[in-house]
């Protein structure tokens, strides 16, 4: 575990990248700012520390997801190792709003031509769940 932080803690921003809960550091960021962070029912700011053994909450969309740090990380890791850091502590019921969620059809109207570049970005994040 060459990845552990000296002094045992970590920005949370950087270990919600390092973990793989957001592709960027700046999407993690961007989520403390926005208020989709919360420890203890507070929200957090980018650059609160963590150590281990804190729950933390994500509001992603429409699911809440609850994680418990385990280990403190510096780097991202593959997302085999992710276990040894993180543990999902999300009920199955989020998972499965999530679920019923992607299995809606998009419907769009006929006759409308091609979407336009606002409603295609809109389809690829509503894809990317």
């Amino acid at each position: 575990m060459s990845e552990q932080a000296p002094d045992s803690s970590v920005r949370i921003d950087k270990w919600l990248w390092a973990v793989r809960l957001f592709k960027t550091r700046s999407q993690a960021t961007a989520a403390c700012r926005n208020g989709k962070i919360h420890i203890e029912g507070v929200e957090i700011k980018p650059s609160r520390e963590i150590k281990k053994d804190i729950v933390i909450v994500i509001k992603d969309g429409s699911i809440q997801k609850t994680v418990k740090v385990l280990e403190i990380l510096n780097n991202r890791v593959g997302a085999k190792l992710v276990p040894l850091y993180m543990q999902d502590l999300t009920p199955e019921s989020e998972y499965a709003k999530l679920e019923a969620i992607r299995q809606q059809p998009l419907f769009r109207r006929r006759g409308l031509g091609r979407p336009t570049k606002k409603e295609r970005r809109d389809l690829d994040k509503w894809a990317d769940w």
